[in-house]
């Protein structure tokens, strides 16, 4: 009886939230969200079609760029088959596999793109405090190693309480939170023991998204300290800009994620279309505004661009 009540739980489907009360304006809506989507994308490929076709910056700061393009490109593909499909009318509802497995992507690509900042902290620090032994460090060979371990502590650690998913039972109501699948809401809904998800998934966020947060600051301090240590005011305020796109992407990232988390945590008398917002905005701003940041901020990159549309125009 037990099995099969299992298999009855594990075969259900899942109710996809939209836009509570807007659901006559689901077509207008549409139309700003395909743009956003449409903007990712652009703005991603163009930042990695930069890099790779420019000799100039074939540097360790641009492949990291690079691996956060990526990472942001690939977020986006991850949600718009969902939020997409709920505007556009094609689909309602998610099965148990279609919901754990987007919700694997949905929190390894975060841990991974909290991990490509965190690098990129580390190069920044690197240019800076110890500037006559960055290319001894930062070596084509050890950027490859760098890049191999984010892939995999954000992809090896999160199968054990993702695959757990597949074997809870979900006894209360199958409404999503979101136009998209997460871990916690899948464990708001499961009637079981969930203290193995509770804690490893907590475990998770403070190794991968906590820690790298704190890594990250104490790069910024001692960067600080090596900064003000320079005699000449020019001096300071050039190495100071160099590290203002990545200031911006990591405010970027990690504001959204505490303004979901304090939502998630405080926020239950708040309607559900402020949850919806906030989610949607967690997943899609980094990847909108990454581009922009980049392309604004940082000299090489923007000039490349202008000349990229001027010979189209030409």
């Amino acid at each position: 009886m037990s099995a099969i009540s299992t298999s009855h739980f594990n075969s259900s489907r899942f109710v996809l939230t939209g836009f509570p009360g807007l659901e006559v304006e689901y077509f207008w809506i549409s139309i700003p969200f395909f743009s956003i989507y449409a903007m990712v994308f652009l703005g991603n490929c163009m930042v990695l079609h930069v890099i790779r076709t420019e000799p100039s910056l074939h540097q360790p700061m641009f492949y990291f760029l690079a691996m956060l393009a990526l990472t942001d490109l690939c977020m986006g593909f991850s949600t718009v088959p969902t939020v997409l499909g709920i505007l556009w009318g094609f689909i309602r509802e998610i099965s148990l596999d279609s919901c754990i497995a987007q919700s694997y992507f949905i929190h390894g690509l975060s841990f991974m793109e909290s991990s490509v900042l965190l690098a990129m902290a580390f190069d920044r620090y690197i240019a800076i405090c110890n500037p006559l032994r960055y290319s001894s460090v930062l070596t084509n060979e050890k950027i490859m190693k760098i890049g191999v371990t984010i892939l995999c502590r954000s992809s090896l650690l999160i199968p054990p309480v993702i695959i757990r998913l597949k074997f809870l039972n979900y006894c209360r109501p199958h409404v999503l939170s979101h136009s998209f699948c997460l871990h916690q809401d899948l464990i708001r809904m499961a009637c079981g023991d969930i203290r193995f998800n509770s804690i490893y998934g907590l475990a998770l966020v403070i190794s991968n998204l906590l820690l790298d947060a704190v890594l990250i600051l104490v790069s910024y301090i001692l960067i600080l300290h090596a900064v003000l240590a320079i005699a000449s005011r020019e001096e300071r305020l050039k190495s100071l800009q160099t590290c203002v796109s990545h200031i911006c992407a990591v405010l970027v990232f990690y504001i959204p994620i505490i303004g979901l988390t304090m939502v998630h945590r405080f926020g239950k008398h708040l309607s559900p279309l402020v949850h919806v917002l906030m989610g949607n905005i967690y997943i899609l701003f980094p990847p909108l505004m990454n581009p922009i940041i980049y392309s604004i901020k940082t000299q090489q990159i923007r000039r490349r661009i202008q000349r990229l549309f001027c010979l189209k125009n030409a």
